[in-house]
């Protein structure tokens, strides 16, 4: 069942096409990679899904109702979080504070409420970061703030997650340790795409991958098709292989 569509979404910047007529549909509970070298328009999806950039052209729609031209608040409210490639904790809070902000209703009167210590340590506890709850963002290493921003976006409940280069910077085992952590996270209900530069994680993570290039999508398969792709491969790692 589709939980995510993208139809025939155009994106241009004055002049500039930075995605044009992209066409792809998510089913619940899959893990999609999402691909393409920098500036093939990846980024701009999903600012597009998130309504952080409006649409030029095309719909998006998810559980079947349109949300092209929804707020993010709005989006998020019905189910879709995002991680950016980059992290933004607020250091002034420790790990429990940032994600308990993402808990609180949306209104800017709204210092209160939001989840008890037992549901932020449980969103922490998802992410391996349960025995961090107390300290600071900056005291983390990287791998940790990179599950914090996580932690943040299930906080928000999400039905789909959006993650923007989640193994960036992370060691093997690190990006080992964070699979099998996005793999529960599928186990718990969660739908998923996944924009990253590290191809060998990423093609043993996800079910299927899109890949665009020069905004235009390229290619869509199963993750060993896409590797075998000759356009792919010219296209996206002139030639060197995934």
């Amino acid at each position: 069942m589709t939980i995510l569509e993208v139809d025939s979404l155009t994106k241009r910047f004055g002049g500039l096409v930075a995605v044009d007529d992209v066409s792809f549909s998510i089913d619940r509970g899959e893990i999609v990679g999402l691909i393409g070298p920098n500036g093939s328009g990846k980024t701009t999806v999903f600012n597009c899904i998130m309504s952080i950039y409006d649409v030029t052209d095309g719909a998006i729609r998810f559980d079947g109702e349109e949300i092209t031209d929804a707020k993010t608040h709005e989006i998020v409210n019905r189910g879709v979080a995002r991680v950016s490639q980059e992290s933004n904790p607020i250091d002034r809070y420790p790990v429990a504070g940032n994600i308990k902000l993402f808990t609180l209703p949306n209104s800017v009167r709204s210092f209160y409420g939001g989840a008890d210590e037992q549901e932020i340590y449980a969103y922490a506890e998802r992410v391996g970061l349960g025995d961090k709850l107390e300290e600071q963002p900056d005291e983390l290493p990287h791998a940790d703030v990179r599950r914090l921003e996580i932690a943040k976006a299930l906080a928000t409940e999400p039905d789909v997650l959006l993650l923007d280069e989640p193994f960036a910077g992370m060691n093997q085992a690190e990006i080992a340790t964070l699979s099998k952590q996005i793999e529960a996270m599928r186990e718990e209900g969660i739908t998923m795409i996944v924009v990253d530069h590290n191809m060998s994680g990423l093609m043993q993570l996800v079910d299927r991958t899109v890949v665009l290039h020069n905004g235009s999508k390229l290619a869509a398969g199963l993750p060993e098709e896409i590797v075998e792709d000759d356009s792919v491969q010219e296209a996206y790692l002139a030639g060197e292989g995934i």
